[in-house]
């Protein structure tokens, strides 16, 4: 991996200057006004470096795997349904529609990435950082970054153009970071309106009543709307990280969501087994993402 990382740093730069931009606008507030009382050479900083650096490789990774995720979800179908209501929106008013309905997408997407056992086993790497700061935002699986795909072509199959919707998702990626930074800001009179770190730090927390919270990345509005809205009085979180053993390095972070998966020539020597076992393993999908989707409501907590 140190191969890899010199390669990038060699032939783009970028990393770097990104890396030291964001350290100087983010780290200053996180001394001056820490949650959590954890020094910048935190345990897990090297992993989050790596997966900094070798950036400009995993998001090349990613967008392929996008493009294909993207098409074979068929999420541009029910855009290509509601279109003609799309049409009919006044100019002024259609970015707002444009932005919540992204928003949508991206909450069920985000959701089902914790509750469909396939999925998860690509975003518990985001998961598996036992402390927060911005760093740790950017430590994501390539195939998770994924996700993001079927909101987008759900907004181009509903007629936004491909550089608003690509703005959107700049825009998550961006504010993912300062969600995850190390401040011990509160904003109480916006936790309903739109998301806080304190609300992104509830949805990363590692106990048993803020499992399955706080799924949005724009407006709490959808937690609040599909009962998955979690912002308990008096309480902050203190327990980050996954129950499950996961390597502490980039290389077997990486390997570790395709643990268990066979042998793609071997199976191909075998097609009609291979088969049966991909139906196996679609079937048991569809069965997740439906609990997922129609499991009762989080019991609603006390806001601050």
């Amino acid at each position: 991996m140190a191969a890899v990382v010199g390669g990038v740093l060699y032939f783009d730069r970028s990393p770097l200057v990104a890396i030291g931009g964001l350290f100087v606008l983010v780290v200053p507030f996180e001394r001056l006004f820490p949650r959590h009382d954890q020094p910048i050479n935190r345990p897990g900083l090297g992993t989050d470096l790596m997966y900094a650096l070798t950036q400009p490789v995993l998001a090349v990774v990613g967008i392929a795997a996008a493009i294909v995720i993207g098409a074979l979800s068929l999420a541009w179908v029910p855009g290509l349904m509601i279109r003609p209501l799309v049409a009919m929106i006044p100019p002024w008013l259609s970015p707002f529609v444009g932005i919540a309905l992204f928003d949508l997408a991206i909450y069920w997407a985000h959701r089902w990435s914790h509750e469909v056992g396939f999925l998860w086993r690509f975003h518990s790497v985001h998961h598996s950082s036992e402390r927060m700061d911005w760093l740790s935002g950017i430590r994501t699986h390539p195939f998770d970054g994924a996700v993001i795909a079927p909101p987008f072509f759900f907004l181009l199959g509903a007629g936004f153009t491909a550089q608003f919707t690509g703005v959107l998702a700049v825009i998550q990626i961006v504010t993912g970071i300062f969600l995850h930074a190390n401040v011990r800001w509160r904003w109480r009179r916006l936790h309903r309106i739109v998301i806080t770190p304190e609300f992104h730090h509830w949805h990363h927390a590692n106990e048993p009543d803020a499992i399955h919270t706080n799924y949005s990345v724009f407006l709490p509005l959808w937690d609040i709307a599909f009962g998955t809205y979690f912002m308990p009085k008096g309480r902050r979180p203190s327990i980050y990280g996954v129950d499950e053993e996961m390597p502490r390095e980039i290389v077997g972070q990486l390997r570790h969501p395709l643990r268990g998966f066979r042998n793609p020539v071997r199976m191909l020597r075998h097609p009609i087994l291979a088969c049966r076992h991909l139906w196996m393993l679609v079937r048991r999908g569809l069965g997740q993402l439906k609990r997922s989707t129609l499991r009762p409501r989080h019991p609603e907590p006390i806001p601050f």
